[in-house]
């Protein structure tokens, strides 16, 4: 329904042909329009009705005062199921240490959030099929977990900023959710609004990278750049996704088009990791509550566990 609906727009609509560099960026960039948008709403209005119940609060009350293994399997979980995103890392950060809980567990939980949410799976689904969307979401919360243990190693409490500890956020009392079939709704619908207004951006962009790469790149370039077993092609990968900024989201369809061209399965994934978890923008934020030894570390571990992802799955693939 959707390749048909993008060889409608671009081959007969706009009468392009299909044999060109244009014709065929419009063609993909049509169809991934409506496929992602069309799961994204769908997705996140079904995921909001489950979630009606859950918030940042409680989801730091979930993780207090569980011995460590256990919070940290919990703040992976969550934060994979959770929709929050860089720009929600400060307050989770403060919540969870006013909380006391472990940073190592926080600095697990900030690693899953971004990078790993179900919107983000079900249209890997859609698009590059469960096998993949499966070896993203498992290396992901890989990832989250061991990159939070190496955290704590370095014992990252002395980097956290002073005005940190000294905040008290309280026992502040929770209204009571609505839990009915209507408040759920509304909830839902509200969950819609939100996510989809803020990130619908930077899908669009996403999706425009990968119509431009998928017209214009000549696959037989891709092949003999990013295409081979070469080593530095997942270091390349994870570089080039610090300067950009999206989520697990918005860089879907970049690398769909990756994929279609050539590039290994390993690279295209330390590239979608790297842009949904240690872009520029992501730094600058946790900037606010660490200083600079702890994002340097903090995007050391991250850069080298993306790496070692990307030269294991070249290896298998």
């Amino acid at each position: 329904m959707f390749e048909r609906l993008g060889d409608l727009t671009a081959f007969h609509l706009l009468r392009l042909s299909p044999d060109s560099h244009l014709g065929s960026a419009v063609q993909f960039f049509v169809m991934d329009v409506a496929k992602i948008f069309l799961l994204l709403v769908a997705v996140i209005y079904v995921m909001g009705l489950l979630r009606a119940m859950l918030s940042p609060e409680r989801v730091r009350a979930f993780v207090r005062g569980r011995p460590d293994w256990q919070a940290r399997g919990m703040a992976v979980t969550l934060g994979a199921v959770t929709p929050f995103c860089s720009c929600s890392s400060v307050p989770l950060f403060i919540g969870f240490v006013e909380a006391g809980i472990p940073l190592g567990v926080t600095f697990s939980f900030l690693i899953a959030s971004p990078m790993i949410n179900e919107v983000a799976a079900v249209i890997l689904v859609g698009i590059l099929g469960w096998k993949l969307a499966a070896l993203y979401v498992a290396a992901g919360l890989l990832v989250a977990w061991f990159g939070g243990i190496a955290m704590q190693a370095f014992r990252p409490e002395r980097w956290v900023e002073d005005y940190v500890w000294k905040i008290r956020m309280g026992e502040a009392a929770m209204a009571e959710p609505d839990t009915s079939l209507l408040g759920r709704h509304r909830y839902a619908v509200g969950e819609v609004r939100e996510i989809v207004g803020r990130i619908w951006r930077w899908v669009l962009i996403g999706i425009a990278v990968g119509a431009l790469f998928h017209g214009f790149v000549p696959a037989g370039w891709v092949t003999e750049h990013l295409g081979g077993d070469d080593w530095f092609t997942v270091p390349a990968g994870v570089l080039l996704g610090i300067p950009l900024y999206s989520n697990a989201t918005g860089i879907i369809p970049v690398a769909e088009a990756m994929l279609t061209k050539g590039v290994a399965v390993g690279t295209t994934l330390a590239l979608m990791m790297s842009v949904a978890a240690l872009s520029l923008p992501e730094m600058l934020i946790l900037r606010k509550v660490i200083r600079w030894p702890a994002l340097a570390l903090f995007a050391g571990v991250l850069a080298i566990a993306f790496t070692l992802v990307g030269w294991g799955f070249n290896l298998i693939a």
